[in-house]
Parts: C-alpha cells; structure tokens; sequence
C-alpha cells in the first residue's frame, strides 16, 4: 500500500486533536478552503504548509508510521457494492485498495439483498431504495455512500439505529450550478435565444436585439452557500458589483469572498440581477411574490436555478408581462417535467430543465467524491459528509433522542426570532446532558439555526457552520435550573448583538421553552408561536388577546414572564401558542400596540415523542 497522502494525514490529525478544518487552518496559516481541498486530494501544499504540519504533528506527538503499518499488515479485506452505473474514474478509486472486492450493478446475478449479506459499502445513485428491509440484509454494512446531494431514496434514521453511516455529496456540482447561472445571465442580457432563433429563422433583426452588459451592474446573490459563493467569484469578474444576502454567513466570509451583505429588503431593491441559491424553507417559499416583485427595480432580470418552490409563478408571469421585470431566465420548477406553463408564451423568459448540475465533469466529480468519502471512513474511519450520527448506540440514541430533537427546536426558535446574521454560537450542556455524547446534540443545534441554507444536516452541520465563517463553542455544566435533570442554553452572538435561550425535555418527551433573553418563560416549543416582546404596563395582555380573537385565532397556551429589575415599565414577554400560523395582518395589529416592542411568528414541528 502506498504511503498516506498529505489529505490522509490532515484527516488523521484533525482526528486525533479533535480540530475543525478552520482551526486546522488557523495553526497552518492557510484559508479553511485550503484544507478541505486537501483532504480531497485536491491541490499540491506549499512546503512551508507542510513544513507547519509536521512540526505541529512532532508537538502533539501524532506517529503516522502507526497508522501505515496497521494498513499495510492486516490485510482487511473490505466489500463495496456499487448499486448503479457509476464512471471508471469512481471505480478506479476503489480498485486502487489491495484486498477489495467491488461489485458493480450489473454483477449482481442474486439481487441487490444477497449482495449486501457480507458488504462493508453500498454505493447509490438515487434509484436504489434504501430502507430498512433492505439494510435487515447487511448486517456488516458500515456505511451508505449517495452519489448527489439528496438523500430522499435512503432512510437515514433506520441507517442511525444500525449504526451505519449515510454520506452524500454537497457542493460536488457547485462550479456546474454558477456557471450555467452565470451562462443565463448573460443570454437574458444579451437576448441570445432570440438572437439564435432569428437567425435560424433566416432572419437578420440586429436593431431589435440590442443587448445590455454585464459590467457595472448590481448583482444580488439570495442565498451564499457553496453554490453562491462560486457565482460571486464568477461575477466579479464581469465587473458586477456583487452583494448577498444569507443569515447564515458572517460579514467577515462575506467580505472575503467580495460581497456586500446586505439584508433582503435592500438586495431586492438594490439589484439589476437577483438570482437564487436557497433551500426551500416556509420562509424561503415564494420569497419572489408580487409584493417582493413590486420592491424591485424596474428592468430586474431573475434567475432561478435553486427550487422552482421559491418564486410565486403567477406573479412573475404578471411582472414579466408588465415590463416591470425585463426577463427571467429559470432551471426549475415547482412541477416537473413542466407542463401547459404560462411562461411557454413569454419572449423574456429562458427555460432550461433542470440542468444546472447535469455536467459531465459534475457527474464525474459527485462519484469519485463519494467513493473518495467511503474510502476513508472504511480505512480510517474519518467522516465527511455524513447526514447521520453513528458513533451511538441504539440505547444511547434512544436516550438521547429527545434532547437531540430540543436541540433542533431550540436554534429554530432562536433563528426565527433572530434579524442578524450569526457569528458566533455558544451552546452549554447542563445537568445530565453534561455526561451524554453531544456532537448531535450540537448539530441538531446548528441545523436548527441554519434552518433555509443550503443542505444543512445533523452531521454536517458544524463543517457548514465553519464554510459560513461562525464560530461554535461548547460547554459542559453540572449546574441546572429550574428542577430539570437537563438544560440546553444556545446564545447567538450576532452583528446585532446577543440572544439566548434555555430549554429542557420534561416526562421525558415533551420539550419545553424555560428562558429566553433573561426573561423566565415556560411554555411548549411546538407548534405555531406567536412572540411578543413589550413594556410590562396595563392592557398589553388583553390587547394581545383580543386581536387573536378578532382575526379568528384559537390560543392554546399563553406564557408570560418579565424581567427581574431594571428600568421602570421593565420588558416583558409573551409566547402565545395558537391552532394556526398568524397571519401578516394579525402581526399589523399587533405592531399597533403602543408598548409593544415587536411581535414575531415562530413555526415548529409538533413533538413527535
């Protein structure tokens, strides 16, 4: 077996000194990039890099001749079933291993079920199913790798009770995504389609299809994930003027990468082009809607090559008929393959279907990414990518299930409550949950904190957190409050400044709110929320109620709380739980309140413990 590469090596000794790829980076000098490139292989480190590494190794005592001679003379044998087509290239990463058996789709004369009986790796595209009936025949399984992003085609839960780790590929097709953004750019400001069906019409109309550049224009990125990101390098260089908008970046990644971050409002104002790179969230769904449209510039051009959920098509169609919006160029679609669309009949509109991420080198990329990832688990068991925990057991899960699900619950809370974007993140472990294995703890956490970027998982999380520039700190406390066997604090250190809250899991199923912001307020994280904040005087709490009443909504649960000293009126708090969503109008009415500071809605899932 050859030697471990300088990526091996870095995924060892983050291993062993438990660093995150920034922190890595950080005693290395180099860019958080820098690292995840190497890891995969990618890019050649400059020797003073290396020089660092090896200093940094020889400090902490990390002995890579170990891991060499364990890989070299135990002769483990591993099996890998690649459930579907996939190219060479991703073969040939696993036919490089001495001892490996690798079966291909069509080498499966049994079935899929018998190949699994003795297999350590299954392979996926997205047509294979994999479910738990399918995995009760792989009691050796070790890992589930996805060749793509979603995940939709594996149960990651059953996957987690059996401790089998399921990994995907995020980002493999980011560059493919911002070219072709980028490529409709350019052919809405230039009316290329038309200019090519002109011509093969054998028509010469060069006055009607006077184009506009690209240069000097402003470009508002909705969403600076991998994907965004790759588009504002490729805009700069175009002379756009580049500005973002994403509640889970930090200023400082942002301006490292040259983009101005803004809120929504001012890059729907601010921008000649909008394009989107978000997941679709119920706070993402329809964001481009008549409302949003009408905030926009006259001329804007619209690119969508994120989820067809996120724009409200009839008003498009109607701002596009208008002239308001001068033309919109969409990869995607709230139904697919799409069918009797208005947009068939607009001149200014250019559709594509879905494929963005369909090229070859994306193609290439996602299979020797996940074979790369599985290869690594299998020989030295680092994770990447994984969108599960596996490192617990079945009892230990079970245990931990609940708190796993507040911990979700909580940073939802808190982001949906929340107007900055996030810096920094401290999350402390009290009680009980103190003793307990917390890194799903911590994720769920972060996920439910980056809740609308892009995808964001339990295992992920962290790494997410660390591409965006937010810092995440832990603590463990024997302390607790309020009777409970265990407490989850998060406080949010953003732009804006602090937020924090406190909750706890009670008769072991039902998770519930016990502070937020220094205020004691107890009261169920489930459900539709409503979060008022106001000054403590006479009439807020019937006001409140009364409001709901008019507008037809039911109150389930009505919680109050309100500081301990300070000014007088002190602040005070109110998180009323109600049947439906409230509606912008009720929030209207609300604002009306003459002591009310502000009031905002908050939907969680219903408990399912």
């Amino acid at each position: 077996m050859p030697d471990l590469t300088f990526g091996e090596k870095l995924l060892i000794a983050r291993k062993q000194l438990d660093l995150y790829q920034y922190e890595m980076a950080e005693k290395l000098g180099v860019h958080p990039n820098s690292i995840t490139n190497y890891e995969r292989g990618e890019g050649k480190p400059h020797a003073a890099v290396v020089r660092m590494f090896d200093l940094l190794c020889e400090q902490q005592g990390i002995n890579f001749d170990a891991f060499e001679a364990t890989e070299k003379g135990n002769g483990d044998k591993m099996k890998i079933v690649l459930a579907e087509k996939v190219s060479p290239a991703t073969l040939a990463v696993f036919a490089d291993e001495p001892g490996w058996e690798v079966l291909t789709h069509d080498q499966l004369p049994d079935g899929l079920p018998a190949a699994l009986a003795d297999a350590d790796a299954l392979v996926v595209r997205s047509a294979v199913q994999v479910d738990d009936a399918l995995m009760e025949h792989a009691p050796k399984l070790r890992v589930v790798g996805r060749a793509g992003v979603g995940v939709d085609n594996i149960d990651a839960d059953a996957a987690t009770r059996r401790g089998i780790v399921v990994m995907n590929t995020p980002g493999a097709n980011a560059v493919a995504v911002a070219e072709l953004t980028i490529g409709l750019m350019l052919a809405l400001a230039r009316k290329l389609p038309a200019a090519n069906s002109t011509m093969h019409a054998g028509k010469w109309e060069k006055k009607s299809l006077q184009g506009a550049e690209l240069r000097g224009k402003t470009l508002g990125i909705l969403g600076l994930g991998r994907i965004g990101l790759e588009v504002a390098k490729r805009a700069k260089a175009f002379g756009l003027d580049v500005i973002g908008s994403d509640p889970f970046v930090s200023a400082a990644l942002a301006r490292e990468n040259g983009i101005k971050l803004v809120a929504l409002d001012e890059l729907i104002a601010s921008s000649d082009y909008i394009t989107l790179h978000v997941g679709l969230t119920p706070q993402t769904a329809g964001v481009v809607n008549a409302k949003s449209l009408a905030a926009m510039k006259k001329g804007v051009r619209i690119i969508n090559c994120a989820r067809g959920e996120l724009i409200d098509d009839a008003a498009l169609v109607a701002a596009l008929k208008g002239g308001h919006v001068a033309g919109a160029a969409l990869d995607v679609f709230a139904v697919e393959p799409l069918k009797d669309s208005p947009y068939f009949e607009l001149d200014n509109v250019i559709l594509t279907p879905h494929i963005a991420g369909s090229t070859a080198e994306a193609q290439e990329a996602v299979g020797i990414q996940i074979a790369m990832q599985v290869r690594e688990y299998l020989k030295l068991g680092v994770v990447q990518n994984a969108v599960n925990l596996p490192s617990l057991s079945h009892e230990e899960y079970v245990v931990l299930a609940p708190y796993i699900d507040l911990a979700g619950r909580l940073g939802s809370f808190l982001a949906q409550t929340g107007k900055a974007s996030i810096e920094a993140v401290h999350l402390t472990y009290g009680g009980g949950l103190a003793e307990a294995k917390t890194d799903l703890v911590r994720n769920a956490a972060i996920e439910g904190l980056l809740q609308g970027s892009e995808n964001v998982n339990r295992i992920n999380a962290a790494a997410v957190a660390q591409e965006r520039g937010i810092r995440v700190h832990e603590e463990k406390t024997e302390s607790h409050r309020g009777g409970s066997a265990s407490v989850l604090q998060i406080e949010l250190h953003t732009a804006a400044g602090s937020s924090h809250a406190s909750a706890t899991v009670i008769h072991g199923e039902q998770p519930r709110l016990l502070e937020f912001n220094g205020i004691d307020i107890e009261t169920p994280l489930e459900g539709n929320l409503l979060v008022c904040r106001n000054l403590d005087v006479p009439g807020v709490i019937g006001r409140i109620g009364s409001i709901l009443g008019d507008h037809g909504v039911n109150i389930a649960n009505f919680a109050l709380g309100r500081e301990r000293s300070g000014p007088k009126p002190v602040k005070a708090m109110a998180v009323v739980q109600v049947d439906v969503p409230v509606s912008a109008a009720v929030l209207d009415d609300l604002g009306k309140i003459e002591a009310m500071i502000e009031a905002k809605p908050v939907s969680l899932p219903e408990a399912k413990f």
